[in-house]
């Protein structure tokens, strides 16, 4: 496979998986975005700029996450491997539960498939596969790619990923404290079996929490209850368990994001007062709490190719409540994983 470019800018959403019940299956993208320039380059060299979350701490050269997934894809396209200038700026929360390897990990697929003369040669049917391979689960790769909400799930011969309708309604605020928590951590609390009764209350909840997504948010509070992961990770998480429980008394549909520690709250145009009221009491800086209403994104991972004269890039910019950010240089997302 040819190359068909040489520059490219990337954008992938933030994700929060579980959305309680829906264990290593339900996904939500979030309008927190890190963008992602890739220029090829005449040498062996690999160099990454990474500025915002994650700078100074992740690696800069072949080692980096985005570097690794472009690459990888790159070689399953048969395509040549060059020297690559990246950059990486970088929104999305590191260790809080928001998809930030898995972001990182599709950036770098769907940059590499952007570079490809023919990108429809790694489909989305593929860069799923390819972002399982790296994360192990399909959970936050599949709202990253794919924009809104999302079930994805294991088959026989790989992973897939179906939409799930999203009432509009619907809004995001996501809780995000200082402290940060590994995902090895966080699931090295769960035990290996969990008794029948909480097996099928969390599934039974799961079912439901599909309805109240589409149609009946007035019943995302029952639609999130969880007992199969949540209880076990209080003990690793205590202040998001405890802020999480806060929430939920006051009749908001709040979650633990992923594998933690950030709390994710879904709510109506209703229940903002009621929401903003417990932040009030229990969410700011001084706790070592962020609040943020981001949005849901319902695009997914978007890609462009930069031709000669265009201003390459810019810092990130997180896109409005549901609204479709402007790429870097002005213009349109010319590909999307849709």
């Amino acid at each position: 496979m040819q190359l068909g470019a040489d520059h490219v800018v990337v954008r992938v959403p933030a994700t929060s998986a579980n959305l309680g019940p829906g264990f290593d299956a339900l996904g939500l993208a979030l309008g927190i975005h890190d963008e992602l320039e890739v220029r090829l380059v005449a040498s062996d060299d690999v160099v990454v700029d990474v500025v915002g979350e994650g700078a100074g701490e992740v690696p800069s050269g072949e080692d980096h996450l985005v570097v690794r997934a472009l690459q990888h894809t790159l070689e399953l396209a048969g395509a040549p491997l060059t020297g690559l200038r990246l950059r990486c700026a970088n929104r999305i929360p590191h260790g809080r539960g928001l998809g930030s390897s898995a972001a990182a990990v599709v950036s770098g697929i769907v940059a590499a498939r952007a570079l490809l003369a023919d990108p429809h040669a790694i489909d989305a049917t593929a860069v799923l596969r390819i972002a399982t391979e790296f994360e192990g689960h399909p959970d936050n790769a599949a709202p990253a790619i794919r924009g809104g909400a999302t079930v994805a799930w294991q088959a026989a011969d790989g992973p897939r990923a179906v939409d799930l309708e999203l009432d509009a309604r619907i809004e995001a605020t996501v809780l995000v404290p200082e402290a940060r928590l590994a995902t090895s951590r966080a699931r090295g609390v769960l035990p290996a079996q969990v008794p029948h009764a909480d097996a099928a209350f969390t599934a039974g909840r799961a079912a439901l929490l599909v309805e109240a997504l589409a149609r009946r948010p007035e019943l995302l509070l029952d639609a999130t209850e969880d007992r199969l992961h949540q209880d076990y990770r209080a003990g690793v998480m205590a202040a998001s368990s405890e802020l999480m429980r806060a929430l939920r008394a006051e009749g908001i549909a709040a979650t633990i994001s992923g594998a933690g520690p950030t709390v994710l709250a879904l709510t109506t145009a209703e229940q903002t007062p009621a929401l903003d009221a417990v932040l009030a009491d229990l969410v700011d800086d001084v706790a070592g709490w962020r609040a943020h209403r981001p949005g849901i994104d319902i695009e997914g991972a978007r890609s462009r190719r930069v031709l000669e004269g265009q201003r390459p890039t810019s810092a990130a910019r997180d896109a409005g409540g549901r609204g479709r950010p402007t790429p870097a240089g002005g213009g349109t997302w010319s590909d999307t994983m849709r």
